[in-house]
């Protein structure tokens, strides 16, 4: 009886991106980025089909483009960072539902909070780089809800616009290198 032998992968972060968007005032989109992250994924199929990806992002690299607003952000009313400076993922199924697409499921845990949560994969391809190091590219596209994570800090304008909205859109473009 034959085994399976596991490939792993690590995260390119040189070649990858994570973003969120978040309404504000309901008007309109802010987005933001996270440029500090790390994750692995392990595969015994070509096509990635049942692969167990974890993921890890730290907080304190938040960036919206505006200073204050980051530092809010990071601060108690939010992420709180000095206490949970990270929101991780461990997928529970990666499972495939079209040609190059996925449904990822698994643990997704913000502020001590874990939830499972269920987003969207799109295969990119895979091919060598010049060093000859197989990469291979996913799109991760999802929509949670920031209360759900006890991001609860909610302002209100004096004509009773909601400030912060409460779907946070989530964004991914990942470049895995093949570990030798």
């Amino acid at each position: 009886m034959e085994t399976a032998v596991a490939t792993k992968w690590v995260v390119d972060p040189m070649h990858s991106e994570v973003q969120f968007k978040v309404k504000h005032l309901v008007i309109s989109t802010v987005t933001g980025f996270f440029k500090s992250f790390e994750g692995s994924m392990e595969t015994v199929n070509d096509d990635f089909d049942g692969a167990e990806v974890s993921f890890a992002i730290n907080i304190d690299s938040l960036d919206t483009n505006h200073g204050q607003r980051d530092e809010h952000l990071k601060g108690a009313e939010f992420f709180d960072a000095a206490q949970y400076p990270q929101i991780t993922f461990k997928s529970t199924s990666f499972k495939k539902t079209g040609d190059d697409e996925y449904d990822l499921t698994g643990d997704l845990t913000v502020k001590g909070i874990t939830k499972q949560v269920t987003l969207s994969a799109e295969f990119g391809g895979s091919t060598d780089d010049f060093y000859g190091n197989t990469k291979a590219g996913f799109e991760v596209s999802g929509k949670i809800n920031r209360k759900d994570f006890g991001l609860t800090w909610n302002g209100v304008t004096e004509a009773g616009a909601v400030v912060v909205g409460e779907d946070i859109k989530l964004l991914a473009n990942i470049q895995f290198a093949k570990v030798k």
